[in-house]
């Protein structure tokens, strides 16, 4: 529904500037160009969706050889202390402890087509626990913005617009993704915390988030006090030893758990086809959009606004033109992915504004269609402090993102 009418108002919006260029500066050009823009957008859509599909099946492949060689599992034990004590509510050993985590550790790995049914089977699990159908429980509101918040290991998507685009190393963004989400999550943790009345000074939160802030904190320190062009060498090669080392990992446990690597590849990476045709339709959409909106010169009216705001501040504007990728990932997934795509189309893969664009797309998920889809399967009504807290999380990942993008790319 959002999605719907952000789609809309970027046309209507788009026109009655081309009206007002027209009309009042004798711009004769501008109806042609946003014409013209709709063809380069859908053929820019297409070619991306179509390059994409052998990436996906390549990554999809090796989810499904990680999957079947049980790391969900492993990642699931490993975190399985800190979540009983964020979801006290729920007994031990009830089965929804299990789709809780099993849901979390498919997202950090990217396999949205397995967290989702775990995530659905979740709620699911957690309303039979709810004494009051229509309200969001304490567990619920927990779960949704941890969900929201994004953590992710392995932004596959995003390294492969990266590489359609020209980037020299689409994987140079890895390292500051995993930092963002990081805060976005650890934010949502507290906030959820606070309002709930759990005690973070309990020795295992302690311990899971004090470790790993601590480790995070070490990973920026050691950052900072790099010369600048040390810095994407440096975080070049590390992020591209961390995912090989990962799909290492994977075919190992999965060779130790005698899983017939080849077939569980093929298994996974027949998706890769059907996922990457069926982005083509949104993706084509909301590309023209966006499309026409640039060209009529409303995206230049609404960016240079908010870099006036900045400017008059005594603030670095670099970060402004990104900015649209942040505003549009709580509303909708497919619009942050257009704004990402058309970043780094204007302005450069490799360009500051196209990774920034990068880090805001892998910063946090899409907070409104997770609510809508989680609580709307179960029929909850009353969501309480779920939007303030999932918003809450989305803008420190968004502030996050750009402080942590000025360390390594700027």
């Amino acid at each position: 529904m959002v999605l719907n009418y952000l789609w809309i108002a970027f046309f209507m919006i788009a026109f009655v500037v081309g009206l007002v260029k027209l009309i009042f500066f004798g711009d004769v050009e501008v109806f042609p160009a946003m014409m013209g823009s709709t063809f380069d957008m859908a053929k820019m859509g297409f070619e991306i969706s179509l390059w994409l599909t052998g990436v996906m099946t390549l990554w999809l492949g090796i989810m499904k050889v990680g999957e079947k060689g049980g790391v969900i599992r492993v990642m699931a034990r490993f975190v399985g202390p800190l979540f009983q004590k964020l979801f006290p509510d729920i007994p031990k050993d009830h089965p929804a402890s299990g789709s809780i985590l099993m849901n979390l550790a498919a997202n950090m790995l990217g396999l949205d087509n397995a967290a989702t049914p775990l995530g659905l089977k979740a709620m699911t699990q957690l309303q039979e626990l709810n004494k009051e159908k229509d309200t969001a429980s304490n567990s619920m509101i927990m779960f949704l913005v941890l969900n929201t918040s994004g953590l992710t290991l392995i932004p596959v998507s995003i390294m492969v617009y990266r590489s359609q685009l020209g980037a020299a190393d689409p994987s140079d963004i890895f390292i500051p993704i995993l930092l963002t989400t990081f805060f976005s999550t650890l934010a949502g943790i507290i906030t959820v915390s606070l309002y709930q009345g759990l005690n973070l000074f309990n020795k295992v939160v302690l311990s899971y988030l004090g470790g790993f802030t601590l480790l995070v904190s070490a990973i920026i320190w050691y950052f900072s006090i790099l010369p600048q062009e040390q810095i994407g060498v440096i975080s070049s090669v590390a992020s591209n030893i961390i995912l090989f080392s990962i799909i290492v990992s994977f075919i190992g446990l999965a060779v130790y758990k005698k899983v017939n690597v080849y077939e569980a590849f093929i298994d996974g990476a027949k998706d890769g086809f059907g996922i990457a045709v069926k982005i083509i339709p949104y993706l084509v959409a909301i590309l023209v959009a966006i499309g026409v909106f640039r060209t009529s010169g409303a995206m230049d009216f609404v960016v240079n606004g908010i870099g006036w705001i900045f400017a008059y501040l005594g603030t670095n504007t670099d970060f402004v033109p990104a900015l649209p990728t942040a505003f549009m990932k709580p509303l909708s997934g497919a619009g942050a992915r257009g704004m990402m795509v058309d970043a780094m189309n204007s302005f450069g893969a490799d360009s500051f504004v196209g990774r920034l664009a990068s880090t805001f797309q892998g910063s946090t998920d899409t907070t409104f269609y997770v609510l809508a889809v989680y609580f709307g399967s179960v029929g909850i009504k009353k969501v309480r402090y779920a939007v303030t807290c999932g918003l809450i999380a989305d803008f420190f990942g968004i502030v996050a993102a750009i402080f942590i993008a000025y360390l390594f790319f700027h």
